[in-house]
């Protein structure tokens, strides 16, 4: 990890804000010392980085010069992380508590509201389905089936998370979810990796050029099904971020709306143009299907994997640890990963060897508390050492023996 730099003449860190950071190394940051040559710096800004932020008059100039929106944008990404910096622990933690119980409702409505049009539009679409003989048609209807499963499986996985035994399930069922995701998204591949083939089958044995007889209340009812859905997607998108659970919605959502557009067009043109549109159009609908929750189904298990947080988030962490306690010398190493939605923090610090036990400990206790405290945090795991100029711990390890 590139360490962050020293202004050999100020004696502190150089504001984190302006530094790459890579999770899987290390980091060898000096906190032992104290700045005093800027006023600015003062005990709730030890490192003077709140000097890095910039004035919204200051923001509006730069956006309007020449190539001014790229600069814009960035010197608005370190306003707030800046922000993020200075701000407490306990005001991270009382403001996702303050936001996840304002989501709460609008959360239910969204789970709800898509269960009980999904249940409706799931019979109207098999209805269409069935009536036309739309191969088109055929692959939204099971789109359609799969959508009422996919709200009572995730609300049936969420209930479970929230129920698992600590004892037998040490580190939670935030993972669960992750879990459910990956396997509904198989299931949906699954499912439309059938359609695919039956639509081949159809344009490889269908014999003659008879066209489908066109059907209006069968594209009648799967545009009812699009607008409803339009209704829901533009919902699910405005809250998507404040749940795992309705980010899956939204983006099953956003698929029914191309599906059941496209499925309409490709049965019209089926039954008033040539009859290969409509199987054709069943193939790029399911393709399409599969494509998008194989995208979904790796960005689960990157998380389950243990994907690296953030770069933002790292910097936060890094911060908070080099300004949490005067005894921490340097801060070593700093990790923080996936595990599942919410993160795993690894930090190595650096106290004098002189440190008492009793205070090395209460320290660094507290300090795995405070970050335990962040949101999305899961665990924290911290490690006290007295000098730095070592291999780093915990790192992995693999025998060259066959």
């Amino acid at each position: 990890m590139a360490d962050l730099g020293v202004d050999p003449e100020l004696g502190h860190v150089l504001p984190p804000t302006t530094t790459e950071l890579n999770s899987q190394a290390d980091v060898h940051i000096d906190v032992g010392r104290t700045a005093t040559a800027t006023p600015s710096i003062n005990a709730n800004d030890p490192f003077g980085i709140r000097d890095g932020l910039i004035s919204d008059t200051e923001l509006v100039g730069l956006r309007k010069r020449r190539k001014g929106k790229a600069i814009g944008k960035y010197q608005s990404r370190q306003n707030d992380l800046i922000s993020a910096f200075l701000k407490p622990i306990e005001e991270h933690s009382e403001d996702a508590k303050a936001e996840e119980e304002a989501a709460r409702l609008p959360v239910k409505i969204a789970i709800y509201a898509s269960l009980l049009c999904n249940c409706a539009l799931a019979i109207l679409q098999i209805y269409a389905a069935v009536s036309s003989v739309s191969l088109s048609l055929l692959a939204t209807g099971i789109d359609s089936v799969f959508d009422v499963g996919s709200n009572i499986w995730l609300f049936f996985i969420h209930r479970q998370a929230e129920r698992l035994d600590g004892e037998r399930w040490p580190v939670g069922g935030a993972r669960l979810e992750t879990i459910g995701n990956i396997v509904y998204g198989s299931l949906m591949g699954s499912v439309n990796l059938v359609i695919v083939v039956e639509a081949a089958r159809t344009l490889l044995t269908k014999k003659g050029d008879a066209l489908a007889p066109f059907h209006l209340p069968s594209i009648v009812a799967v545009g009812i099904a699009l607008g409803v859905k339009l209704l829901l997607f533009i919902y699910c998108y405005s809250i998507r971020n404040k749940s795992s659970q309705v980010r899956v919605l939204w983006q099953d959502h956003r698929n029914d709306l191309w599906i059941n557009g496209f499925g309409i067009v490709m049965s019209i043109l089926g039954s008033k143009l040539t009859w290969w549109l409509d199987p054709t159009g069943a193939v790029m609908i399911s393709l399409g299907v599969i494509a998008s929750w194989g995208r979904t189904i790796y960005k689960e298990f990157a998380l389950l994997a243990g994907k690296s947080a953030s770069h933002d988030f790292l910097q936060l962490i890094i911060y908070k640890v080099a300004t949490f306690s005067d005894v921490i010398d340097k801060v070593d190493t700093v990790r923080a990963y996936h595990s599942g939605p919410n993160y795993f923090v690894e930090v190595d610090i650096v106290m004098d060897a002189d440190t008492p036990l009793h205070v090395s400990h209460d320290v660094s206790e507290l300090l795995q508390n405070k970050l335990e405290a962040l949101p999305h945090v899961e665990r924290a795991f911290v490690h006290v050492d007295y000098e730095w100029e070592h291999i780093p711990e915990h790192r992995q390890r693999k025998s060259t023996s066959s």
